[in-house]
């Protein structure tokens, strides 16, 4: 991080200037940042000392990172999906989840202060991420920090959490006393799924690995079946109010479709918006996203009778508080298998790129 310093003004430590003008853009000019300078491996990575740091806009926040979680979004990415969006954008800086605390606010915002313990998440396409020491979120993208969490365990939650409550909170608003099937529960937003719906008092059925099944199960989860060793259609009995299908191929797609009562919501996170786009490029990949989507929706509305969606993550500030509610209270979290420091962050790639590390990794900052 670089300071600069008006010689009128006798040099302080960066925290005193932090809480005492609620804004650093006269003093930090740039920060270190982990660049994606183009598509590729864990080896294309860079971590740089100097990266600029933008003026706030009036709705934002400057966040100092403590701990930031690598999502397979950002291996996807960093591999070239989305390359149709961000190709023209690069370098880009990955990174969605954040925890840390407020630097600095823009002006109008009204709901965090400056020094506060903060967590939160990224919109999926925002190209200057959180793997940098200083990352700029908007208001209605943080929320205080559970008092209860580390900053660790606290950056696991915001992105897959907020996945979840899209699905289920938005979409399938799902209620006390429904079923619940969570397709892939052993991943973050499906292990995040579970515990948003069974803290909504709903009854949950979930298909994951054997490695997950006691940790989706002491979740809450009253099923979970190991889709490696089981028939899913065999083992799991009746029909669900909504499906959450995080993994996404035809079969999944098939077995969640069949398994849901009329007028309920199947959900899969997998949609072909990004995959299309990067295969004709936005002008064609676009619209032809949209017309698969219709075309499904209207298929199914009228094969099954039920709701199809994709589902993505968007910001809200309402469902990030009551995650900090539920985090808060012990009712939802995400297991941290491995932290590396932000300096390691190519090995961590590696192994997350490998499934070396088959959990959560936290990449920290000093």
């Amino acid at each position: 991080m670089r300071v600069l310093k008006s010689q009128s003004v006798k040099p302080r430590p960066i925290w005193e200037l932090l809480t005492n003008m609620g804004s650093i853009r006269n003093y930090v000019s740039s920060c270190r940042a982990v660049l994606l300078p183009r598509f590729g491996g864990p080896e294309v990575l860079e971590l740089r000392p100097h990266v600029p740091v933008p003026d706030l806009k009036p709705n934002e926040v400057l966040v100092r990172a403590r701990a930031v979680s690598i999502n397979p979004l950002d291996t996807r990415m960093r591999s070239g999906y989305g390359r149709s969006l961000f190709e023209p954008l690069l370098p880009l800086i990955l990174g969605r989840d954040i925890s840390g605390f407020v630097a600095a606010i823009g002006a109008s915002v009204k709901s965090l202060t400056v020094g506060e313990e903060v967590f939160g998440a990224l919109h999926p396409t925002a190209v200057r991420g959180t793997y940098t020491d200083y990352a700029i979120l908007s208001e209605d993208e943080l929320s205080p920090k559970p008092a209860s969490v580390t900053h660790v365990e606290a950056s696991t939650i915001p992105f897959a959490a907020l996945t979840a409550w899209r699905a289920l909170k938005c979409t399938a608003r799902i209620t006390e006393g429904q079923r619940l099937l969570v397709i892939g529960g052993g991943g973050a937003v499906g292990f995040a799924a579970i515990q948003l719906a069974v803290a909504a008092g709903c009854h949950v059925t979930t298909t994951c690995g054997n490695q997950s099944i006691d940790r989706v199960t002491a979740a809450g989860a009253e099923q979970a079946v190991d889709y490696t060793a089981e028939d899913l259609e065999v083992v799991i009995k009746g029909k669900f109010d909504a499906v959450l299908d995080t993994i996404g191929v035809p079969e999944t797609e098939r077995v969640g479709i069949n398994l849901l009562n009329r007028g309920r919501y199947y959900m899969t996170l997998q949609g072909e918006a990004a995959a299309l786009s990067d295969r004709y490029g936005l002008p064609m990949g676009l619209p032809m996203a949209t017309a698969v989507l219709l075309k499904k929706r209207i298929q199914y509305k009228y094969s099954h009778g039920i709701e199809y969606s994709w589902i993505y993550m968007r910001a809200d500030s309402e469902g990030l508080h009551e995650i900090r509610r539920l985090s808060e209270a012990g009712k939802l979290h995400i297991p941290v298998d491995k932290t590396f420091s932000i300096t390691q962050v190519r090995e961590a790639h590696e192994a997350k790129d490998k499934k070396r590390i088959l959990g959560k990794v936290v990449l920290e900052f000093d």
